[in-house]
């Protein structure tokens, strides 16, 4: 308990930094994969420890002092209270980041949904009247791709099959849903914002090999992603959506100018084994809490 409580903050100071070495150098969709369900790993083990150390004040309690004094039992202090008290405020603001994050991410999502409402169920395209090139993956049943009228308008007909092919990736390989992992994962362990960002521009690259892989070709498909950047500017963007010309395009464009990265299935079961420690730790601490609890209890 004395040392397992704290391993999953210390896998929260590493992953960062191995998430930027896994986004360079292992293929998009595995890498987004392992680095998800790390975070997720991570965070909830981190979570867990902010509620075993403020459990971990029970044994502080008046009547369970007074109870073993009088029984002439030894009381072990897990921790120290100051340690307990700051976990039980931490605790609080993590409760009130992942809420936050929460009601962010439904009002999205509704507000995205709400640009589809009129058209059939069935329809997978839906094309706006708007003098502002975007292109919008809105997850969903059905997801939908949103693309406005001055975005077809700016790409070649090639190109807007790379477009189409893009955001259909990410509804058929569910990156909305990892986006919103990570991003509860960070919310609820801000030391996992890099990993995050890492997830995010991951799903992106992967949709894009998945377009240039479709179309047959990855220099019209980085042509496609130069164009509508340069299109698209600086306009404001819903934070959840996934959109093609968002995420480090430079970067991208350079990554589809080279061969695919390899799945390098070593370093992913790493960064996996990192979650695991974390929750593993995490574990072996309960164990020691409830029995130092029994003890002082019984």
């Amino acid at each position: 308990m004395r040392f397992d409580v704290y391993t999953p903050l210390l896998v929260s100071l590493l992953l960062p930094s191995v998430s930027a070495v896994i986004a360079r150098r292992v293929a998009p969709a595995l890498a987004a994969r392992v680095l998800t369900s790390a975070a997720a790993l991570t965070a909830a083990a981190t979570t867990w420890s902010l509620i075993l150390l403020t459990t971990a004040l029970l044994g502080d309690a008046p009547p369970v002092i007074r109870e073993a004094r009088e029984d002439g039992r030894p009381l072990t202090d897990p921790v120290p209270e100051v340690i307990g008290v700051a976990a039980c405020l931490m605790l609080a603001v993590v409760v009130w980041r992942v809420q936050r994050a929460v009601r962010a991410e439904r009002r999205t999502r509704r507000a995205l949904r709400r640009l589809c409402e009129g058209h059939p169920g069935d329809t997978e395209l839906v094309v706006a009247a708007c003098e502002v090139p975007q292109a919008f993956a809105i997850p969903g049943r059905p997801g939908r791709i949103l693309v406005t009228s001055a975005m077809l308008s700016a790409l070649a007909p090639a190109e807007r099959r790379v477009l189409l092919a893009h955001e259909r990736a990410h509804l058929t390989h569910r990156h909305g849903r990892m986006v919103t992992v990570a991003t509860l994962a960070a919310a609820a362990n801000p030391l996992l914002g890099p990993v995050r960002a890492a997830v995010t521009f991951l799903v992106e690259r992967w949709a894009d090999e998945r377009a240039a892989t479709e179309v047959g070709d990855r220099v019209t498909t980085a042509r496609a992603l130069a164009r509508a950047a340069l299109s698209a500017g600086r306009a404001t963007r819903p934070s959840c959506a996934l959109t093609f010309t968002d995420r480090a395009v430079t970067r991208r464009v350079a990554a589809l100018q080279t061969s695919p990265p390899p799945a390098l299935w070593p370093a992913a079961a790493g960064v996996l084994a990192l979650g695991a420690v974390a929750a593993l730790f995490a574990a072996d601490a309960t164990g020691d809490l409830v029995r130092l609890l029994f003890n002082a209890l019984t």
